[in-house]
Parts: C-alpha cells; sequence; structure tokens
C-alpha cells in the first residue's frame, strides 16, 4: 500500500510541499484539497500580478527581522532553505528570476502566470492529485492515521498538511485537534486619512521619508504613497505589519507624525531661511525647494503652514518659516480606519508557534500532522516575506515525511 500525504489548501505553502514531496518520495500518493474552484491566488495577484518570489537578503539572521511574528521560529528553518534556495529552485525548473533595486524578487517574465504554470506543470510531473471544490469538513486521527473528510469524498491518510492560510473553517478542524488559535487580526493595510493636505492629490509618492505613531513605540521609514483615502506604500504597510496588535486595540484611531523629509541631514528650518534669502521675489507656492516633495504636495503643506498664494520669500515671518519646516518634517495627521492592501491580505493570528516543532513543521500534539504558510501565527512585512515563509515550511515539511 503506498502512503499518502493529504494537503489542505492550493496556496503557496500547499503547492511547495506537494511537489518537493511528490519528487522526493516517488512512492507517497499526494493529494490537494482546495475548497474553492481556483488555486494559487495569492501567488497570482502578489506583487502586482507580478509575483514578488522572495527577497535578497541572503543571511538567516537578518531575513528573520522582516517577520513581526516568527522572527524566533524562522532562525533554523531559514538555515535548512533559504532565499538562495529558492531561486536556485525556480531557475533549475526553467524559471529565471532577477532581484529589483529595491530587493525584491521576480520572475524575468513579469508575470505571476509562470510561477502558476510552474507549479502545475511540476505538481502533474510529479504525480501530485489535485481536487478543486473540495471542501474539508472534518479532520480525524485514528490510530496512526488520519481520516480525511471533503463535501463528496474521504480518505485515509499517513500524513496531513494544513496550507489553508487564514481561514477560519479550517482554523476551527484545527482547534477541534487540540490546537490554540491566536484571534486573527489584519495585518499589511494603509492608513484611512480625511485632511486637506491630502485632498485631490492621489499619486503623489515621496520617496523616502518616516512615518511615527504619537503615544507609542511604533515607527517606520520608507517610501510613502498619497491615495484617495489616505496614506501607503512601504513605510506605512510595514508600520501596519509592526503595530498590526496595537493598532488592532486602538480601533484604528489614532495620530501619526510623518517627516517628508527624513534623509535629509541638514537642518530644514536653517535651509528654509537660506531660500528666502535667495529666492526674495519668488512666490513660495510656485516651486518645491525640495526635489522629493512634488508641486502638488508642496503646496498643500504651504497653504497648510498658512502661507498665502501670493506671498513671496522675502515676505515670509519666522514663525510662517517654523510652520512650513514643521509641516515638512512634523507633520501630524489623525488616522480614522484602514483599507486593506489590494489583494495580498495577510493576518497576524493563526497557530500558537509553541504547538510546533519548527524543524519538521510537525504539530507537537499529533504525530505527521504537519502545517506551512499563513496558517500559522507567522506574517511578515511587504516585499516578498511572506511567500518565503511559505517556501520554507513547503520545503521542510516535504522532507520530513520518511
Amino acid at each position: 500500500m503506498k502512503k499518502k500525504l493529504i494537503i489542505v489548501g492550493g496556496g503557496a505553502a500547499g503547492y511547495f510541499a506537494a511537489i518537493n514531496a511528490a519528487e522526493l518520495n516517488p512512492e507517497l500518493e499526494v493529494v490537494i484539497l482546495e475548497g474553492s474552484n481556483k488555486v494559487l491566488q495569492k501567488v497570482k495577484v502578489s506583487g502586482g500580478g507580478r509575483c514578488n518570489v522572495t527577497h535578497a537578503c541572503f543571511v538567516p539572521k537578518d531575513l528573520t527581522e522582516f517577520y513581526p511574528r516568527g522572527r524566533k521560529e524562522l532562525l533554523g528553518p531559514f538555515h535548512q532553505f533559504m532565499t538562495g534556495d529558492t531561486m536556485e529552485w525556480f531557475e533549475k525548473r526553467g524559471v529565471p528570476l532577477k532581484i529589483e533595486d529595491d530587493n525584491r524578487i521576480f520572475p524575468e517574465s513579469n508575470s505571476s502566470q509562470t510561477i502558476i504554470d510552474c507549479f502545475i506543470d511540476s505538481a502533474n510531473n510529479a504525480g501530485v492529485v489535485v481536487k478543486m471544490s473540495s471542501r474539508v469538513d472534518s479532520i480525524d486521527k485514528k490510530d496512526d492515521q488520519y481520516i480525511v473528510k471533503t463535501n463528496s469524498e474521504e480518505f485515509i491518510a499517513d500524513y496531513v498538511l494544513i496550507a489553508a492560510g487564514s481561514n477560519t473553517k479550517v482554523w476551527d478542524l484545527i482547534k477541534n485537534l487540540g490546537h490554540k488559535i491566536e484571534p486573527p487580526v489584519p495585518s499589511l493595510f494603509t492608513f484611512n486619512i480625511s485632511d486637506e493636505r491630502l485632498k485631490d492629490i492621489p499619486g503623489i509618492s515621496v520617496p523616502y521619508a518616516s512615518v511615527k505613531i504619537l503615544n507609542s513605540k511604533l515607527a517606520e521609514q520608507g517610501p510613502l504613497l498619497i491615495t484617495h483615502w489616505g496614506l501607503s506604500g512601504p513605510g506605512i504597510l510595514k508600520l501596519s505589519a509592526w503595530g498590526a496588535l496595537e493598532l488592532f486595540n486602538k480601533n484604528y484611531q489614532f495620530e501619526i507624525e510623518v517627516n517628508w523629509l527624513s534623509k535629509r541631514t541638514e537642518n530644514v528650518l536653517e535651509f528654509l531661511k537660506s531660500q528666502k534669502n535667495k529666492n526674495t521675489k519668488k512666490q513660495v507656492i510656485l516651486r518645491s525647494v525640495f526635489e522629493d516633495i512634488s508641486k502638488r504636495l508642496w503646496s498643500k503643506l504651504v497653504k497648510a503652514a498658512q502661507i498665502s498664494e501670493t506671498t513671496q520669500w522675502a515676505q515670509l515671518s519666522n514663525k510662517q518659516l517654523e510652520d512650513l519646516a514643521n509641516q515638512l518634517t512634523k507633520c501630524v495627521f489623525k488616522v480614522n480606519g484602514k483599507s486593506t492592501f489590494k489583494d495580498e491580505f495577510v493576518t497576524a493570528g493563526g497557530i500558537d508557534l509553541k504547538e510546533i516543532n519548527f524543524k519538521r513543521f510537525e504539530s507537537k500534539i499529533h504525530k505527521n500532522l504537519f502545517f506551512a504558510g499563513e496558517v500559522l501565527n507567522i506574517d511578515a512585512v511587504t516585499g516578498g516575506f511572506n511567500f518565503q515563509n511559505a517556501w520554507t515550511g513547503g520545503w521542510i515539511v516535504a522532507n520530513s515525511i520518511e
């Protein structure tokens, strides 16, 4: 009798584990059960449809720093399967990857379909069976095996991998097996801000800024993007990931302070004073004196500093100069709610990490019950890190099956 591995969830971690398990164990029967009628949905939408496969950080300890939850637990696993291993895995299968300027890694094709095709072809070639619209209704342990019932079939499995992400129905099945679930809260979200300074200028970006949440220790740096709803961009998304639990407890009502010029080392007020002497007859509002601040954002900040459209540099009072410096470096906004970051929704929450043996990504409660991907209480900032967690977990599970 062939041994059987049942994988619950046809996403990144599930497929990666299935392919590697089937290739390493040709005698193993591998079946993926996917509740919907589509597989690899997050792979499809990741990176704006280009699929941000992983990140060019090649030191395990450094890589763990991008995970608000799971940092300590992933150090050992990253020594087993790392970002460089991910690149080699895809390139061996005819999918060349490229490292972009911000260290995110994408397929050279710039299309997530390349990754999806690679997975589907590799799974077919390895004999993996994929069953769509197969919702798992129960998982029970009997002796050394598992009985997995779907809406249409029953399977007896020697090994079970649950890789169904933040699916609350599957979490109920996991609770029934005795595991504790940390309640889910959103991570990776944008900030809703209704403020005249951001109104009517969506799409404006600032390449490098710092943001801190007032009355907390939370602070981040990175590019900012003004949207129809408020603020987004890597700086905000990183802040939302690190602050996921704290911001949830604040009911997403808080104040932030933005320094639009955080990369500048000279004193901004002194620089503005020098501009006053240099541009005496010019109207302040007409041209930004900072290359990173667009004309449209500049005019908003100038008005917020109570400087009229006709005011010339020479006419600026010290108070107006100070107000303008504060708008540029200590710009306070009131956040009222959040918006999901496109389709790449990530949750903080999942299986309590104390209940997992990370040498095998195996349950400490039940032998041969494995977990990988977002079903665990592990999440990362944006940039390919959540996928790397999926690849590493899937690889280790595949190598743990004897």
